[in-house]
């Protein structure tokens, strides 16, 4: 049945951390929110011009996929004659600092139902409230604000489509995005591996434009790819695969056929691990990535799967077609040892090769995206993620599967 989720949390509007005055100004109803944190009040004296600005910002969050209502528009409205003072400037910072951290960080603050595990560096968030308030002091509000929402192409693509478009559902999705992008870095470098999970594609990005792009298997969906940015800076030509517990259990894994053994692990356990060759379920080569979540990107021994238009099949790594292109693209670079990577190929043994750099290798989940000319595409929704996403966005009661 429909009910809130618990892991989505009711924001407590600033205006009434700020001043008790505020109760004599008309308030909009509190909306579905995740909590800003523990905010000490802000001081910041909002002019009858100042407020004019903010209110005309408000108004223009539906051009972001936002609802103007959820930043009490109809009471700074209402408040545009009352007198400049404290219970003024209480419910225009509680509303502007709302959206900015919407526009800054997404207004959907607890993803971990959506595996989305990409962090932000803190110094895009230190001295939001120090930005605001100098802002209004200079009268460059909506500036202020147009500089707190992505610049990435991509984004600015999804929001001209939402601009356009008359569809519910086409807006719906369009909306779900852009809000994704808010999670995202403000800074995602210019050299980069792209996998957008609902694509199937991983994109190899130069330069900030995308010079290759290959097929993928990502993971099935119950047990999901998460989203993760996870750089790169070795390969491993014949590598052993170490299976995970919860894989060996599920799969019902013996040691003594398939390559499969055991090893002694460190604590004096052991673990089934899978050794180099034509069976291995790695293929002839992995990216090595550091994250927490066991998560890499791989070569296959079942090529078959890449010929699937749905290719949510794996256990969670990601299976990329024509993986030796991809290792050859990354060491032509310069530094790049590609003597040593034929060699490997060539060899039987477990080699490591380092790339001349590291590559940030962003794993994503959008499914509106734009291609390669930049042109707005829509993909299946593999993990059902958007209906979840969309009901936080909006504050309304998310359908909960049975247990």
């Amino acid at each position: 049945m429909g009910v809130f989720s618990s892991r989505f949390h009711v924001r407590v509007p600033l205006c009434l951390l700020l001043a008790s005055t505020t109760s004599i100004l008309p308030t909009a109803p509190i909306a579905a929110q995740p909590l800003v944190g523990q905010q000490s009040p802000v001081s910041i004296h909002w002019s009858q011009e100042a407020l004019a600005q903010l209110i005309d910002v408000v108004a223009s969050a539906g051009q972001e996929g936002l609802h103007p209502a959820d930043y009490r528009l109809a009471a700074l409205r209402q408040s545009a004659s009352a007198e400049e003072g404290p219970a003024l400037d209480a419910l225009a910072s509680a509303a502007a600092l709302d959206l900015a951290h919407d526009y800054l960080l997404g207004r959907v603050e607890d993803r971990s139902g959506m595996n989305w595990m990409i962090a932000r560096s803190p110094n895009e968030t230190a001295g939001l409230a120090d930005r605001l308030r100098q802002a209004v002091a200079t009268g460059k509000i909506r500036e202020f604000y147009a500089g707190l929402l992505p610049s990435d192409p991509r984004y600015q693509a999804l929001r001209s489509a939402l601009a356009t478009s008359e569809d519910r559902v086409t807006r719906d999705r369009l909306r779900a995005n852009m809000e994704r992008w808010r999670w995202m870095p403000r800074a995602i470098g210019s050299d980069y591996l792209y996998v957008n999970v609902p694509s199937y594609r991983l994109q190899m990005f130069r330069e900030g434009i995308a010079l290759a792009s290959y097929d993928v298997v990502v993971g099935a969906k119950d047990t999901p790819t998460p989203q993760l940015l996870s750089p790169t800076d070795s390969l491993v030509v014949n590598p052993a695969w170490y299976v995970p517990t919860s894989i060996a259990r599920k799969s019902g894994l013996r040691p003594g056929r398939g390559g499969y053994v055991w090893k002694a692990t460190p604590d004096g356990g052991r673990r089934i691990v899978q050794l180099p060759g034509p069976h291995n379920a790695l293929g002839r080569i992995k990216f090595n990535l550091d994250n927490d979540q066991a998560i890499y990107l791989h070569d296959t021994n079942a090529k078959a799967l890449f010929g699937r238009d749905q290719r949510a099949l794996s256990h969670g790594c990601i299976r990329v077609k024509d993986i030796d292109q991809l290792a050859a693209d990354l060491l032509s670079q310069a530094g790049g040892d590609q003597s040593r990577f034929e060699e490997a190929l060539a060899s039987s043994e477990t080699t490591t090769v380092r790339l001349p750099h590291a590559w940030p290798v962003y794993i994503v989940y959008f499914t509106t995206d734009t291609d390669e000319s930049g042109n707005v595409v829509t993909y299946s929704d593999p993990y059902g993620y958007d209906a979840e996403l969309l009901a936080a966005l909006d504050g309304k009661p998310i359908e909960m599967a049975s247990s």
